[in-house]
């Protein structure tokens, strides 16, 4: 192939980009089209704060006219302070099954990373661990759940024929109801636990909404601090992920735990959007709306999107507690399944608190490292 490299400069540009993965995941019936006017805002510097702390270039791959691939090199301001490393990303990878094209690709991204004075490249990220991150590695005879990633198996010999080494994997746990029954390790200790632990755990207000969300990203910074890849959330980006989520969120299923009134750890769990956008193709109007609407109804699965504790009040149940309210209230809703996503391969206490409870890993999720140096 007469294979070259363009940089995305245009809006026909933008729209190319957004627009190839409907080539790539042609006839994939575990693929889910985002919504084509969220990608327009996610790519959008005036609409999405990351780019606030951030540079980022796209890149297409072209043969001839012919759309091959794409990829995002990202530069994280705020990630290289926190850090004190010079780590640049790659994000928003797609192909089609050809190395000539992934690596004209990667190598795009690499060479723009390095003459940026980045030491090491790592993803995929799209943009942050903030947003959607990790290449799916096992697990590919479902569809992906909310906020999560989804991509041919064949990127895996992609990336690693190109040099890409695993940096970290990420965990997605499934748990199936049994009978209706709360996990019986929960069932047993949750009212002692709550009591001995010296906590409280409640509801989200949505009347106080504004308030809420201050406090809950609070304790998300703090909570996570230590955390592998993490990367403190601006006050905009968080109002901006909390705007978008407040469409979806379901208030009996957010909880915020405090001792003695002070918030000091909270959890979130939505609904599986993605069974309902699995059936519009990315597209709301004429008549998307309707469709999603409907489906929205017959959504069954719940995703448990975040959970953390400040340090200081961790190992007093916190996290089971948590685990207990939301099985309870998303049951009584009619949920029969929840992922737990994503997990730290070496976050031992999560994931032993997972296992105990009943719940299987079954997907992972792969970071890669590409030094520059």
């Amino acid at each position: 192939m007469n294979l070259s490299i363009k940089t995305v400069v245009s809006k026909e540009d933008l729209g190319n980009f957004i627009r190839l993965p409907w080539q790539v995941y042609k006839g994939d019936k575990n693929w889910v089209a985002p919504l084509l006017g969220e990608e327009m805002k996610f790519y959008d510097p005036q609409k999405n704060p990351f780019f606030d702390h951030s540079d980022v270039v796209l890149f297409l791959a072209m043969s001839g006219h012919y759309l091959k691939g794409r990829i995002a090199a990202i530069i994280d301001r705020n990630y290289m302070d926190f850090h004190n490393e010079k780590t640049g990303f790659f994000g928003c990878f797609e192909s089609v099954n050809d190395k000539e094209v992934s690596e004209m690709l990667f190598s795009a991204a690499s060479d723009w990373l390095r003459e940026h004075g980045m030491s090491m490249m790592r993803g995929p990220m799209n943009f942050s661990t903030n947003n959607t991150c990790g290449l799916l590695v096992n697990g590919f005879d479902q569809p992906p759940v909310v906020m999560m990633t989804y991509n041919p198996g064949y990127y895996i010999d992609l990336y690693e024929n190109y040099g890409l080494r695993k940096a970290k994997d990420l965990y997605a746990y499934l748990y199936v109801e049994t009978e209706g029954k709360i996990p019986d390790l929960l069932e047993r200790n949750a009212p002692r636990l709550e009591k001995r632990g010296g906590f409280h755990v409640r509801k989200i207000d949505m009347k106080n909404f504004d308030e809420e969300v201050k406090l809950i990203k609070k304790i998300y910074n703090a909570a996570w601090e230590d955390n592998w890849g993490f990367v403190p959330m601006t006050d905009s980006e968080f109002d901006h992920l909390a705007n978008d989520l407040k469409m979806i969120v379901d208030p009996d299923l957010v909880f915020v735990a405090e001792v003695n009134g002070e918030p000091v750890g909270f959890s979130l769990a939505i609904p599986d959007i993605n069974y309902a956008l699995n059936r519009i193709n990315g597209r709301l109007l004429p008549f998307g709306i309707f469709k999603l609407l409907y489906h929205k109804r017959r959504i069954h699965k719940l995703r448990v999107i975040t959970m953390g504790v400040i340090k200081g009040f961790r190992n007093r149940g916190i996290d089971l507690i948590f685990y207990y309210y939301t099985f309870k209230e998303g049951f009584a809703r009619g949920y029969d399944r929840a992922e737990m996503s994503w997990v730290l391969e070496d976050n031992f206490m999560m994931n032993k608190a997972l296992e105990k409870i009943g719940a299987e890993i079954y997907k992972t999720y792969r970071i890669y490292d590409y030094p520059l140096e």
